[in-house]
């Protein structure tokens, strides 16, 4: 087995691993609602949307197309050189998605992708090495877009459903949108499957036709769906339990006829993206969403301050895995070959470890993901006080003399 081999089943192993954290970073933009209103319990939630995903990766790869030959210029680069790209870039987007989901911040995984292989790509061949047309149109535009035509959708819908609903008593009103967030929470993880598994597709895509496997023509393996399509499923099931509690319980007090409005204009939107070949931050649309139900209903509190939090985070995760791409880049490219490539994976275990570590000082699971928000991530009840002394001081004995009676 030649170095370059070696390569490439690292750059394959590292595209899986970015799948896998786009899995359990995203399962909130299908089931964060659902498992707010309890529609649906938390760990049935999460196995559904698994499966769904699952299914989704093989429905489509017309997002794939786009993330393998629209973001690198692929004439002016091949062979290790296209293999180190993509290995930064991958690199940068799983620290992007680590970091964001230890702080409980939906952002997208998407776009983290994207600017780690625009970062790796500039640091390799210059503002020449990306596609800058093809980001433009296909990822810088929609992102502006669609977390507004999404709340503006969701918003128009959550109106609509609370005044052909007036009459309709609040309990009646509750379980019967609850039946019908089982639906159309499905239908966002089907939809999660057609967008965001193709976007890993796409990067393996690339390099196998670095590694000169394939060429930019060749049709998408099958091995390359299946590897996926399993990826992405397997860490939806694990769940993103801090995410989904910022999207579930953060943003609005949701209540079932808002969940079902939520979900299905995200579904709606995402569906329409696949189709189109735009990789679309599938969390931005749900965030759009649950923000927009927010303002269709009348007295419902929206959180602008968490929103606020969220659109910083949207706005510096492009620049900010280019960056960490970048730096991927120049450390590999320094030490060389595949001693350089070695050297930045066991950067990438070590800080992987660390944030899982410091996530579990505080950890959020299916127990307390429901848990009222009273203004941080962390529920109040799982915030340790102060620790007790260990020699207490007994009170002082009440002294007779103040026993004054009237």
């Amino acid at each position: 087995m030649n170095a370059e081999l070696i390569v490439l089943l690292v750059v394959v192993v590292t595209a899986l691993g970015f799948d896998f954290t786009n899995g359990f970073h995203d399962t909130g933009n299908a089931m964060a609602t659902s498992i707010a209103t309890g529609a649906l319990k938390p760990r049935v939630a999460v196995a559904l949307s698994a499966i769904l995903n699952l299914v989704g990766a093989f429905l489509s790869v017309e997002v794939a197309a786009t993330v393998a030959k629209g973001v690198v210029n692929l004439s002016s680069v091949g062979g290790e050189d296209l293999l180190f790209i993509v290995f930064a870039g991958l690199v940068g987007g799983i620290i992007w998605n680590l970091a964001t989901w230890l702080f409980g911040i939906p952002s997208s995984s998407s776009h983290a992708l994207f600017g780690g292989l625009i970062g790796a790509a500039i640091a390799s061949l210059g503002m020449n090495g990306v596609e800058w047309s093809g980001v433009l149109s296909k990822v810088v535009i929609p992102a502006l877009l669609a977390p507004v035509v999404a709340g503006l959708v969701a918003a128009a819908g959550t109106l609509l459903i609370y005044r052909i609903t007036r009459g309709v008593s609040d309990e009646t009103k509750e379980s019967g949108f609850r039946f019908g967030q089982v639906g159309s929470a499905s239908l966002v993880s089907l939809a999660h499957g057609t967008n965001d598994a193709q976007k890993t597709m796409g990067v393996i895509f690339l390099a196998l036709v670095a590694h000169g496997t394939l060429n930019a023509d060749s049709d998408m393996p099958f091995w390359v769906k299946l590897s996926c399509a399993v990826a992405i499923a397997l860490g939806t099931y694990l769940g993103g339990w801090r995410v989904i509690r910022t999207l579930g319980k953060g943003l609005v007090e949701i209540a079932a006829p808002q969940g079902m409005a939520a979900e299905a204009s995200s579904a709606a939107i995402i569906l329409t993206s696949s189709h189109l070949g735009l990789p679309l931050s599938t969390t931005h649309v749900a965030t759009g969403s649950i923000m927009g139900t927010g303002v269709g209903r009348r007295g419902a509190e929206v959180r602008w301050g968490v929103a606020g939090r969220m659109a910083v985070a949207w706005l510096i995760t492009l620049p900010s895995a280019a960056l960490v791409g970048a730096v991927c880049w120049g450390i590999a490219q320094l030490i060389g070959g595949l001693p350089g490539v070695l050297v930045v994976f066991a950067i990438l275990l070590i800080l992987a470890g660390w944030m899982y570590a410091r996530s579990r000082r505080q950890p959020i699971d299916s127990n307390n993901v429901n848990a009222e928000w009273d203004g941080g991530l962390i529920p109040a009840e799982d915030i340790p006080g102060p620790p007790a002394s260990p020699n207490p001081v007994p009170a002082p004995a009440p002294n007779p003399r103040n026993n004054v009676t009237a």
